[in-house]
């Protein structure tokens, strides 16, 4: 239950950004580089939680 909850609110936060990350990012070159730096800034953050706890 302890890892639940963060789970739900990271897919609430993505149903709601997605639709205009989607709409932002028309043309391919642009939705990859940004994409890419979504996917850098998320394994940062779970690798500082895992070492955290």
């Amino acid at each position: 239950m302890d890892k639940v909850i963060p789970v739900l609110y990271m897919i609430g936060v993505l149903i709601l950004v997605l639709p205009a990350f989607l709409q932002s990012n028309s043309k391919s070159k642009i939705f990859f580089k940004n994409l890419s730096i979504w996917t850098i800034i998320v394994l940062i953050i779970l690798t500082i939680a895992y070492f955290v706890k």
